[in-house]
Formats: structure tokens, sequence, C-alpha cells
């Protein structure tokens, strides 16, 4: 998740108010983090990366250009794949055979058309953001998104993380209350397992935190379980439930 923003002739990445990059929260050109998603999935090929852009590129193309110029547009999933209306995505392997690995969702809504970014919330709903989002058996969406239980979008996000970081915080909202919440958000998305989880400081939990969250969500995808190694060729779960693979689900650090 990056914000982008013209800034000082380029783009870069930003975290700032109404919209102006300013040198006190401007973090790198974002064409140097870019180059390290395309050496990423360059060593990993059998891997797939998705981006989400809150956008305040106002020059025309120059977003697109710095993708173009990190080398990325060969693993670029076209819009004209997106599952329109909540259907299906492709299954992950045939988005690894044709290697449109790189899937990018961006807020301008005009940029679709224009650059080929897909208009998130065509496709995706999410939850509230920040300490308001972190309310425990509520889980409500975010201004931008249309409701949770829309079935027109087939993505489902859920964001789990405050509004100002706390790494010495970030323990406990990425353990037991993050699982809480991904089964509290599966009901309000109409009985939809989240795609995508956003927390921040992944790595500091208590217990299994985030990664044990991103083994239930899988397993539940996959085979209908609770956890991603029962869905081990031969389990039960898979007897009863089958295989289905068509979602991924990732964790992101929030930038």
């Amino acid at each position: 998740m990056f914000d982008t923003y013209d800034h000082k002739g380029q783009i870069w990445m930003c975290h700032s108010p109404n919209g102006v990059c300013r040198d006190s929260n401007a973090f790198k050109p974002a064409i140097d983090y870019l180059t390290e998603v395309k050496a990423f999935l360059k060593s990993n090929p059998s891997e797939i990366v998705t981006l989400i852009l809150e956008d305040y590129v106002q020059t025309p193309k120059r977003l697109t250009e710095v993708f173009t110029e990190a080398g990325l547009m060969k693993y670029w999933f076209p819009v004209s794949r997106m599952p329109k209306d909540g259907r299906n995505w492709p299954l992950v392997r045939d988005m690894i055979r044709k290697n449109q690995r790189l899937v990018v969702f961006g807020s301008n809504k005009e940029k679709e058309k224009s650059e080929g970014i897909a208009y998130q919330w065509k496709y995706m709903v999410e939850n509230q953001y920040g300490s308001d989002g972190l309310v425990k058996a509520k889980c409500t969406n975010r201004k931008e998104s249309s409701t949770l239980n829309d079935e027109r979008k087939s993505l489902v996000l859920v964001n789990h993380f405050r509004t100002i970081p706390v790494k010495a915080l970030a323990a406990k909202s990425n353990s037991q209350d993050l699982i809480d919440m991904l089964s509290t958000c599966y009901g309000a998305a109409g009985n939809r397992w989240a795609n995508f989880v956003a927390v921040d400081f992944y790595k500091t939990c208590q217990g299994g935190g985030a990664f044990e969250a991103t083994d239930k969500l899988n397993g539940r995808l996959m085979c209908g379980c609770d956890d991603l190694q029962d869905c081990a060729k031969g389990s039960s779960c898979e007897e009863e439930k089958g295989e289905s693979s068509r979602n991924t689900h990732v964790i992101r650090r929030k930038q």
C-alpha cells in the first residue's frame, strides 16, 4: 500500500496531508521501491504481488511511465482481465503461466481508462482503517468503499492497525485481536474471507500473529479449514470441500 505524489520532478512515495508531498514526509522516489518489486518478481517466478496506490499524481501518464522505467510492465495484469461484477479471478497458476503477476489498483477512477490502472473501488471492498477500525466485534466499510457485503466487488481487504503506529502496541493488535477481527469482517462481508490484510509491524506479535492469520485465511478459501496446513493432499477438509484456489491472501505492511 503506497501513497504516490508528484515531488521534485519525479514520482515519490510520501505520506502527507492535503495531497501535497513535502521534504519532511517524503520517503523515496517511487522508482526505488518499484525496482525492488521488479527484482522480487524476477527472483520469485511463482509469486504474485498486489500494489494498492493512494494516488495524488497529477502529471498525465507519469505514474505508468515510472512502472515502465522500473521494468514492470512485462508482469502487468491487464485491466481487461479484471473480473467485473464480482466474478471469479483467474487461477493463480494461470496468472503465473501468463507471467501476469503484478496486480495494481489505484484510487483515481479516470486512470483506469487513461493509464490502465484498475480503479480500486470497482473491484474491492475495505473496512475502516486506523484506530476507528479496531472496535471489537465491529467491522464497517471505509467511506470510499461500498458496503462490505457488496458482492459485485470480488475482493475483500481488512485493515487492522492504529492511526498512529506504535510498535509496542502492535503485538496485541497483530495477534488474537486480528484473528477475531477477520472473523467479524467475514460476517460483515457476506460470509467472505479477506483476500488482503493490512497491518503495521507485521513481524511483531504474540503467538503466530499475522502469519497465523494468513494461514487461516488461505486455509478457509482453499479447503474450508482453519489452517493452510490442513489443506494437504488427502486431508478430510480437502475431500469435503474440494480445491478452490482462485484467490491468494497477502500480508502487506502499511506504508
